[in-house]
């Protein structure tokens, strides 16, 4: 129950589907003879019983990230276990190695790549080379800020709103001082690097594998996410 209780905390927390991780923790019990499981996961909770005679397990899922590498991880540790390659103690100790490494790149590369991705929506989006260097400005120093508020708050919407707020300040300031010309362009391609594109995704997969709580949970948080970076540019233009 432990390595269940480990599995599905890690999974939520990283952002994996519901029926993703309800199929992982039955293929792991399955594994180790033990086919009377009975869970009911969400993104907030983890309820868990194994047999009759065990008693209900009760996991609170406090935070939750976009971490698709302690997902796959995870799966990994299934997929052991399910050939017989690995003990259940030494998939618990993997487990727990999972939870605690960071595997996130270095924060100096996080921005870097959402430089990048800020001037190349840009030109997705029909803007021009001259605006891709302001867009590569606006976009990475967005994705810095939020970092930092969320490290400093832990209020994920305060975080992208504070963001998307410096997202506008510089793509006006980029125009205003003739660095740049089409303003809504440079907006779209910076704020691309916030946008809860993946949340949106699981949160559809979710609806669609009947786990309606759960979907409308993410679809809600996903929601709220997209009000705060349009507030945050709203704000920029309104003044």
């Amino acid at each position: 129950m432990d390595c269940l209780q480990l599995v599905g905390q890690i999974m939520i927390e990283s952002g994996a589907e519901v029926y993703r991780v309800e199929n992982t923790m039955y293929h792991i019990a399955n594994s180790q003879n033990i086919p009377d499981i009975q869970t009911y996961v969400t993104s907030t909770g983890i309820l868990l019983t194994v047999g009759k005679t065990q008693s209900t397990r009760i996991t609170p899922i406090a935070r939750r990230i976009t971490d698709l590498e302690k997902v796959a991880r995870v799966n990994a540790v299934s997929r052991k276990l399910s050939a017989k390659s690995i003990t259940l103690t030494q998939a618990y100790d993997e487990l727990l190695t999972i939870q605690k490494t960071n595997y996130f790149l270095p924060i100096y590369l996080q921005v870097l790549a959402a430089c990048i991705a800020s001037g190349s929506f840009l030109i997705m989006f029909g803007g021009i080379w001259q605006d891709f260097f302001a867009a590569f400005i606006a976009g990475g120093m967005g994705f810095l800020t939020y970092l930092i508020a969320h490290d400093l708050t832990r209020v994920r919407f305060f975080s992208e709103f504070t963001a998307s707020l410096v997202v506008g300040l510089l793509a006006y300031l980029a125009v205003h001082l003739q660095l740049g010309s089409e303003l809504d362009k440079i907006i779209i391609g910076s704020v691309m690097p916030l946008v809860p594109g993946l949340p949106i995704t699981i949160a559809v997969r979710d609806l669609m594998s009947g786990h309606l709580v759960s979907g409308l949970a993410k679809g809600a948080e996903t929601v709220l996410t997209a009000f705060a970076i349009g507030s945050g540019i709203a704000v920029v233009l309104s003044f």
